[in-house]
């Protein structure tokens, strides 16, 4: 299954990159790290998805060393706009902030430019048409080949989009998390954007990849998230045996099951799933073209939605930077 994105066509499931660098335990070892993306660059993956805060860099870092030698080969996505530098924390989508941030980008992955260029959060302090006119200049200087935005509503959707035609807009979007349902699914299939969805499978919880009790590493943000709570997680699990139970009766795997959900949503839709585990990379991949009747799509959506799920999806401190509608 191939699909436009920045108007390139694409295979529909694409390859997040930010859980070789941080975010979900210890992460690979660096040679680990290149090998897996050049074996997903192997078995078929052509659009790359990072961000300059990765692990502050490692991941473009990485894939710099791993796969820039086939630069034709693939579509590669970054971001930038969020700031994790010690007590200097927040967004800076400012056209100063976001010109040096492209360059320093370019020189971690060892290439001339980057075909799709997000901003990873909606900045309220810089208006839009500023910060998309750094961006379409950008654009006109060869640097990068389109933009995107992440977590951005509607109304600014809109706006960014008549200051300059957008490519994509990246959101949370799995059966679990729906908020893109309230507005920004039909806004980008409205104007022709297409919808790049991270944690389709639900931050790992569906993809049979998780159990009860929980376990997870200190380095795990999930940890810190309600839907993995002490007190979410067992409500939480009892669906997940079920969405399991439904996937195993079609005879695929619950991360397929869950991204074919995903990809169903509209033809605009992209998944870009990440994963440490080669196996992983091939189960995701397969799902762009396994056959799931609309029927065990419709109840999968119905045992996992926004509904049944215990927990809001993001800790309370990290809600301010969200700008998509929430629940």
């Amino acid at each position: 299954m191939r699909r436009t994105l920045a108007d390139r066509k694409v295979n529909a499931i694409g390859l997040g990159c930010m859980n070789v660098a941080w975010a979900y335990g210890t992460p690979p070892a660096r040679g680990d790290a290149v090998r897996l993306f050049r074996e997903a660059l192997d078995m078929g993956y052509d659009h790359f998805d990072t961000a300059n805060i990765y692990g502050k860099g490692v991941s473009e870092e990485i894939l710099g060393e791993a796969i820039m030698d086939r630069r034709d080969e693939f579509l590669l996505a970054s971001k930038t706009g969020i700031i994790v530098d010690g007590a200097r924390r927040g967004i800076d989508c400012s056209p100063e902030a976001m010109t040096q941030s492209i360059e320093d980008s370019l020189k971690r992955l060892r290439t001339d430019h980057i075909d799709l260029f997000y901003m990873h959060r909606f900045d309220p302090k810089v208006p839009i048409a500023d910060s998309v006119g750094a961006l379409a200049e950008a654009i006109a200087a060869g640097k990068i080949g389109a933009y995107g935005v992440s977590e951005w509503s509607s109304d600014h959707i809109r706006e960014a989009h008549k200051a300059y035609p957008m490519a994509a807009v990246q959101t949370e979007y799995s059966p679990w998390t729906r908020n893109v349902e309230l507005g920004v699914l039909e806004t980008t299939r409205e104007l022709g954007i297409a919808l790049v969805a991270f944690s389709p499978v639900a931050r790992g919880a569906l993809a049979g990849a998780l159990g009860d009790p929980l376990v997870l590493e200190d380095k795990d943000l999930r940890g810190g998230h309600p839907r993995f709570s002490d007190e979410n997680w067992p409500r939480n699990m009892e669906l997940i045996r079920q969405f399991n139970a439904l996937a195993a009766e079609a005879g695929i795997t619950p991360a397929q099951l869950s991204l074919a959900w995903v990809l169903s949503r509209g033809d605009h839709l992209h998944a870009i799933p990440g994963t440490t585990s080669a196996e992983h990379m091939v189960d995701n991949l397969a799902a762009a073209k396994v056959s799931v009747s609309a029927e065990v799509l419709e109840k999968a959506g119905q045992i996992v939605n926004q509904q049944t799920v215990s927990g809001h999806r993001y800790p309370e401190v990290m809600r301010d930077t969200i700008d998509t509608a929430d629940f």
